[in-house]
């Protein structure tokens, strides 16, 4: 199980508001529906298999560009453990227990 946090920026769009190629984005995620996802101020972090997420992270890069966008720039971070379960929920709890 893996945890990615993904960002998409479209470029070339005539405008400084990316808020409509997000929102495009959103639905490809609630689509994979054996995926687990927090849309955040800044980011989109996604829990799951991660060929899975990859697939997925791939069709959403391809949204901007579909909506007009001449440029897209996106950005993966990657957080994998193989020595034990992972997931977004524990992350926090784990914080949240040490405050």
């Amino acid at each position: 199980m893996a945890i990615v946090e993904v960002v998409i920026v479209p470029l070339g769009t005539g405008s400084a508001s990316v808020s409509k190629y997000v929102a495009e984005c959103h639905k490809v995620l609630v689509q994979a529906q054996d995926l687990k996802y927090q849309l955040t101020p800044m980011s989109t972090i996604i829990e799951g298999e991660l060929d899975r997420i990859f697939e997925v992270v791939r069709q959403m890069h391809e949204i901007p560009f579909q909506s007009g966008a001449l440029r897209v720039g996106t950005t993966i971070r990657i957080d994998e453990r193989r020595d034990k379960e992972l997931t977004m929920d524990g992350k926090v709890q784990a914080v949240m227990e040490k405050l």
